[in-house]
């Protein structure tokens, strides 16, 4: 499963990337909007952080005509194998066949429903990120869903993978990790909670105090 940051705090998603095993990072307006800077800076910033290689996924919102020409001036300026987030309305699907065809790479967003990622899937997007959290608080199951879309791209053959999104606890990161999924795109916050654990970090003082009795305060293996 690809890890992914879902945020746009450089300094925040520097300190992730830095620390942690990750693939590339995830926007939206209303993230971006938080930043309170232009998105094309702070979009900017982000791709110097996960260089020309790492996933970099930003949306549009426009109608379908508009999408197209937000794609356009997203790859020219982003790089051409920047994820163009599209979400799956039928405006957003008519889109997705558009750009699909131009080789565009194309994240179907905002999506809730099992036929809404099939949708998109056979409209050429290379993802499709349900959004579990929300989902959850629709009165359905966010982790049911997108597992179940996952086994409707398996079973019909379609070459696209769930981006799984909105999560709020790392518990719900773990399900989709043993089930398999394509990508997982998880806040910060999130992030850090996954190994956040006292057990661990009194596991940890223990073996620096043993070491300090055996060896010195302050030493390490550079020391002995």
């Amino acid at each position: 499963m690809k890890f992914i940051i879902d945020d746009a705090d450089i300094e925040k998603v520097r300190e992730i990337w830095d620390l942690y095993p990750c693939d590339g990072v995830t926007t939206n307006p209303s993230i971006l909007a938080k930043s309170g800077r232009n998105p094309y800076e702070v979009l900017t910033e982000l791709r110097e952080i996960v260089g020309k290689d790492g996933e970099l996924h930003v949306q549009v919102v426009s109608n379908a005509e508009g999408m197209v020409k937000e794609a356009a001036v997203i790859r020219e300026r982003l790089g051409e194998n920047t994820f163009v987030k599209i979400p799956t309305t039928p405006q957003g699907l008519k889109a997705m066949k558009i750009l699909s065809a131009q080789g565009v790479n194309i994240t179907a967003t905002a999506i809730y429903t099992p036929m809404q990622g099939f949708l998109a899937a056979k409209a050429g997007a290379k993802y499709a990120a349900p959004y579990v959290n929300r989902i959850d608080n629709m009165g359905y199951d966010g982790i049911k869903t997108a597992m179940d879309i996952h086994d409707i791209f398996e079973n019909n053959g379609l070459n696209t993978e769930v981006l799984a999104a909105s999560f709020k606890n790392s518990q719900q990161v773990l399900e989709l990790t043993k089930y398999g999924i394509g990508a997982a795109t998880v806040g910060t916050a999130v992030i850090e909670g996954l190994i956040k654990n006292a057990a661990i970090t009194s596991a940890i003082d223990a073996f620096v105090d043993d070491f300090a009795g055996l060896v010195g305060e302050g030493k390490t293996m550079m020391d002995c």
